[in-house]
């Protein structure tokens, strides 16, 4: 088992988010954490916009990692966010992003913080993994596909 399929519940994937820019993207995950972690809406935003001002999380091929500190939240949470058409994020490849993981870390994160960053960056540098995630038009398919996939464990 991976480390994001413990964070990702399946009410935290939303497919097709008609959306135009980075602002709105979080907006919405305001609205999701609120109702799915109670989380306030404003807090979310605010601590994701405040990352993003330090440098775009865009990592590049169509997909972003916003994460931000949440004072007050016990353990990381997660939602993957996928786009009904890719939007600007100033990611390195200067490519928009169709894919969005967004994750929220308690204010004192640890060194699990940087293992999960790690691994949705290897995560989604599989291509035919991100493929398989656009592709998708289902929920329940995507979080399934997140629930099987593998780290590379190097010894």
């Amino acid at each position: 088992m991976n480390l994001i399929s413990q964070l990702l519940p399946p009410s935290n994937v939303i497919v097709d988010l008609d959306v135009a820019s980075k602002k709105r993207v979080f907006e919405q995950a305001g609205l999701l954490f609120e109702n799915t972690s109670q989380i306030a809406r404003n807090q979310v935003f605010d601590s994701l916009f405040a990352r993003e001002k330090l440098g775009s999380t865009g990592l590049g091929q169509g997909v972003a990692i916003p994460h931000g500190r949440i004072k007050g939240l016990r353990e990381a949470v997660a939602a993957l966010v996928t786009m009904k058409e890719g939007i600007p994020f100033d990611a390195p490849d200067g490519q928009p992003v169709n894919i969005a993981c967004i994750l929220l870390v308690p204010e004192k994160a640890t060194d699990k913080h940087l293992q999960i960053l790690s691994e949705l960056a290897q995560m989604f540098s599989d291509k035919q993994f991100r493929e398989n995630i656009l592709h998708s038009k289902d929920a329940t398919h995507i979080h399934k596909l997140i629930s099987e996939w593998e780290p590379n464990v190097s010894n």
